[in-house]
């Protein structure tokens, strides 16, 4: 679905490049997770892979389309919410009579029905409504696009917790198996519950790209009271002891996103093996 070969962006000759030599494979079916520190290049990456940006070599293959591009085929099946927006000051009925028209899968049902439980005003003006109101509404439009890629710029920025629940639970029970979602966050544990691939990015880099199910099968996400006498790979004080990274010897277990990213970007020797 998104196949990213040989990749190297700068955004200035004189610049060290931003990526060097970047491969990353995504298939439909799934919710991936764009993780890195500040500065390390997710929403560069995104606009890569949606075509407002353009590789400085390598390429970038999406369903099929050069993105950069900008063919209509392709971007009839592409939607982006950007952390930063900017919104017309009309009504959300008034918002879906001028765009949805673009997308020939949108579903107005499953948008009323988003737009219920987020409890948004339709009649009121978009401009009116508060960050986190606006942000609702687009995730909304987004999931009713049904385009088979999605990607979601942090997301729950401007969100209250009960809104959280909300997004995540419609993400989950929206989607179709045709559909790619990637997820960049810092807020990672919003989406842990969600995401079944993680990419990581770092200085340049992809310094892991795994499905969830081969990291649970490698790594045991354990609390402990004491790091003594355990086979420890990483660990945190947390009230109460630790939460701690041991190999996983008894089948699967839930991962701790968060611990996990924390471990790797300490540049935990111990965890190398089991996450390239």
């Amino acid at each position: 679905m998104i196949n990213i070969k040989n990749l190297n962006f700068t955004y200035a000759k004189k610049q060290q490049p931003l990526f060097n030599e970047l491969d990353c494979e995504l298939n439909a079916g799934s919710i991936v997770g764009l993780l890195g520190k500040n500065g390390a290049g997710k929403t560069t990456l995104l606009k890569l892979m949606i075509g407002l940006l353009s590789p400085t070599e390598g390429f970038v293959d999406v369903i099929g389309h050069e993105p950069a591009k900008r063919q209509p085929s392709l971007l009839e099946d592409i939607f982006f919410v950007s952390e930063e927006f900017d919104i017309p000051g009309i009504s959300i009925n008034n918002f879906v009579k001028a765009n949805s028209g673009f997308y020939p899968r949108f579903d107005l049902e499953l948008l009323q029905r988003l737009i219920k439980d987020f409890e948004l005003p339709e009649t009121k003006s978009l401009q009116k409504l508060s960050y986190g109101q606006k942000k609702k509404f687009l995730i909304s439009f987004a999931l009713a696009t049904k385009c088979r890629i999605l990607v979601l710029d942090e997301p729950t920025n401007g969100l209250d917790i009960p809104s959280k629940s909300i997004f995540r639970r419609v993400l989950a029970g929206s989607l179709d198996e045709d559909q790619l979602v990637i997820i960049s966050t810092h807020q990672v544990k919003d989406v842990e519950n969600l995401i079944d691939r993680i990419l990581m990015l770092e200085k340049g880099k992809f310094i892991m790209q795994k499905d969830l199910f081969d990291i649970s099968s490698q790594l045991n996400f354990i609390t402990t009271s004491s790091t003594e006498g355990e086979n420890i790979l990483y660990s945190e004080m947390v009230p109460g002891g630790y939460r701690a990274i041991t190999p996983q010897v008894n089948g699967n277990s839930s991962v701790d996103i968060e611990l996990l990213f924390n471990a790797i970007s300490a540049d935990n020797e111990k965890l190398k093996e089991y996450v390239q």
